[in-house]
């Protein structure tokens, strides 16, 4: 935790959470060791910088590391070489502990599948991050009301994961995500298992929130309308980023 504060304090010029990126990652490898004891690289130089409020899509082919690329850029995952700035903070001069908090306190996560609790509702899905975080039960009860609201589930609040559909709960895991204020909310392929309307839905929120909560963006998928939503698309090939749909390149 020492370590998280030493960073906090490092700048010696204000800067406002709005003038810095989302997250800045520059020069990543990530690199693994196969069956046969050789080393095989996933992430080759890869640089990408988010802004508050822009959606970036991440396309490829299976296979081609993009999830985990977003492991990398979420703190979940450390790369193998190269420097992550998350939410102001330089990851790689941390712990794990420290790591950890910055990563509860900056990121929010999207699955496939929603890996909702299936014994509890969707208000207290929504809660149990707040809750696990030691913030009052009528305040985290009230920021898990809000935030279903804005993903229009307020009146499946008190049902459970059993008794809604595909698209609701994954709505649910979306208004979870959210639930301590990330400053970065990473989506892995978020709409594969829904159907054509609930995938729309669901691609509607995503651009909704990044521009109406100041949320940085970066999804995963091979859905070419979501991709299509996106203020920038780009293609991760060989180990390496590169720009598509005639957007922004990366290096």
């Amino acid at each position: 935790m020492s370590e998280l504060k030493s960073v906090e304090t490092a700048s010696s010029e204000p800067q406002t959470s709005g003038e810095l990126p989302v997250v800045h990652a520059v020069g990543l490898v990530k690199e693994f060791r196969g069956g046969d004891g050789g080393v095989i690289r996933i992430l080759n130089e890869v640089s990408i910088t988010v802004k508050r409020g822009e959606m970036v899509a991440i396309v490829g082919a299976s296979g081609a590391g993009k999830s985990t690329l977003l492991h990398v850029l979420g703190a979940l995952e450390r790369p193998s070489a190269g420097r992550i700035e998350l939410a102001g903070h330089s990851v790689g001069g941390l712990d794990d502990d420290a790591v950890a908090t910055l990563r509860n306190r900056a990121v929010g996560f999207v699955f496939q599948f929603h890996h909702l609790l299936r014994e509890f509702s969707a208000l207290e899905n929504v809660m149990m991050p707040l809750r696990i975080a030691g913030v009052d039960q009528r305040i985290a009860q009230q920021r898990a009301e809000h935030l279903l609201e804005r993903v229009g589930l307020s009146a499946r609040r008190h049902h459970r994961p059993g008794a809604m559909s595909g698209g609701e709960q994954q709505r649910t895991a979306v208004a979870r995500a959210l639930a301590a204020e990330p400053a970065l909310l990473l989506a892995d392929e978020p709409s594969g298992n829904l159907d054509l309307y609930n995938a729309e839905r669901l691609h509607a929120l995503f651009s909704e929130l990044a521009r109406d909560l100041s949320l940085g963006l970066v999804v995963v998928t091979h859905n070419q309308s979501l991709a299509a939503r996106a203020d920038r698309a780009l293609l991760l090939e060989g180990g390496r980023l590169v720009a598509t749909n005639g957007l922004g390149a990366e290096g």
